[in-house]
């Protein structure tokens, strides 16, 4: 569409790109649609995953099974929806890529993920079987669509965009999740803002109202801040292999690409290494992210803070993942996201010696601070060293990395904890993650990873169009 454009639109354009929301790579109407499903999404993230179902799930739906029982269902619950979307989001994502059906797709999974939670306002006292199917539900809904989603960014992003574009969208997902929350804890809170009758007396479903209001609240949100996306970005083209013609079916065909994918990931060695160091340091993300309440809880920090908490970590995510992504610019993402597991390590360290709130409210200022960063330039480096015509199916890869840090590494933390009998050693024990991970980075060659991608995506090109030159 290049050259066939109004000269005054170009002219704003440029005007744009000079002012703040080009340097935080928000400068086009399909950028902004783009990271706004991270603000729709990560309210469910934020809600569900991390805060208010945990805790409903524990006092009402696993109410008449122990504690522990109940606790640990709700790990098996989790652990089975990481793991199906680590199994199927590889073939997915090449039949996203061979048919041209990503936002199809993404749509697809997100109905799952919204219907799941919107589900969840039927959960009362003793529904622990139905809690668990509607977890499940939820993350596979959820983590099928962030794999479509991230595949887009490719197409939506230009390369020397993608590192801002990508840190904005964690950074509205960070403001989205944490506005929600707070709008929801408020009226959990006090009831009586909704209208809502509370004290003694009541039914419990008229005291488990606000919570269950607060899920239908996460589906609808998710729902009306994803249709920019829908509206905005366009459905990338269908890319045939040399020897895939349209007749082919696109599952066989998924397979056959997916263990061709399996064998050019040795050939892709600078985003094969990417990979693998991602998978590693964001095990240590993921169990720092999953454990710090649990650990907090232990050491007799109060559920008011540790609520608190996580919405300081929303709000301080927010500039500090933006900044990360204007830093990439000058250091490039490599170097920042280095920098944020130096951060990390040292996180590590102050959970081992956590003794009272002021630390832990410290713990979360500093996770705010490089969270949302790490994780928003691992992506868009990640997407850098792929060709463009082929994310899907290794955003699909991405995704098992991504999933397996929500299993390995709280393993590990419990594995730690059955050994040496001490939750501290198992937080100290973290930082091997991030120094491995670590280590495996810093031998990416990015200009040379850069390069490979795009002489393939040129390739590819010439393929589809043998008049080009």
């Amino acid at each position: 569409m290049g050259g066939m454009g109004n000269p005054s639109e170009g002219r704003y354009e440029v005007v744009l790109k000079r002012g703040f929301r080009g340097r935080i790579g928000l400068d086009r109407p399909e950028l902004v649609a783009w990271t706004l499903y991270d603000w729709a999404n990560s309210a469910m993230v934020t809600v569900v995953v991390a805060s208010v179902f945990p805790i409903y799930f524990l006092r009402v739906a696993g109410a008449d099974l122990p504690p522990a029982v109940a606790t640990q269902r709700f790990a098996i619950a989790s652990t089975i929806g990481l793991a199906l979307v680590a199994v199927t989001a590889p073939i997915l994502g090449v039949i996203a890529d061979r048919v041209g059906i990503k936002k199809r797709l993404l749509g697809a999974s997100m109905s799952v993920g919204v219907s799941a939670v919107a589900g969840m306002f039927f959960i009362g006292h003793g529904d622990w079987l139905l809690a668990c199917v509607l977890l499940i539900l939820a993350e596979v809904g959820a983590g099928l669509s962030f794999v479509f989603y991230d595949a887009l960014l490719p197409h939506v992003a230009k390369p020397e965009e993608m590192d801002r574009v990508s840190a904005a969208a964690y950074a509205l997902g960070y403001f989205g999740g944490g506005t929600l929350l707070a709008v929801n804890l408020a009226w959990i809170q006090w009831p009586g803002l909704l209208g809502i009758p509370s004290g003694e007396g009541i039914s419990e479903a008229q005291a488990t109202l606000p919570v269950r209001l607060a899920f239908l609240s996460v589906a609808l949100w998710w729902v009306v801040f994803s249709i920019p996306l829908f509206v905005r970005v366009k459905e990338p083209a269908a890319v045939l292999g040399p020897e895939e013609p349209d007749r082919v079916n696109p599952v066989r065909v998924a397979f056959r690409r997916l263990g061709r994918t399996l064998r050019a990931l040795r050939g892709y060695r600078e985003a094969f290494v990417m990979l693998l160091a991602f998978l590693l340091y964001n095990d240590g993300i993921g169990t720092i992210i999953k454990m710090a309440a649990i650990f907090g809880a232990e050491i007799g920090i109060g559920q008011g803070a540790m609520l608190s908490a996580i919405l300081v970590v929303q709000f301080v995510g927010v500039p500090f993942t933006f900044l990360f992504g204007m830093l990439a610019g000058g250091l490039g993402a490599k170097r920042a996201i280095l920098l944020g597991l130096l951060v990390y390590t040292g996180i590590s360290m102050l959970g081992y010696l956590m003794t009272s709130e002021s630390h832990f409210f410290l713990l979360a200022i500093l996770i705010g601070m490089v969270q949302g960063g790490s994780q928003a330039l691992s992506r868009s480096l990640f997407a850098s060293l792929i060709p463009k015509a082929r994310s899907g199916e290794f955003f699909g890869f991405f995704a098992i990395a991504e999933k397996f840090a929500g299993i390995l590494g709280p393993a590990c933390f419990a594995a730690v904890i059955a050994v040496t009998g001490s939750s501290r050693s198992a937080i100290l024990s973290v930082i091997v993650f991030f120094l491995v991970g670590g280590g495996l980075l810093a031998l990416v060659d990015v200009e040379a990873g850069r390069a490979k991608a795009r002489e393939e995506d040129r390739e590819l090109e010439s393929a589809d169009n043998p008049l080009a030159t």
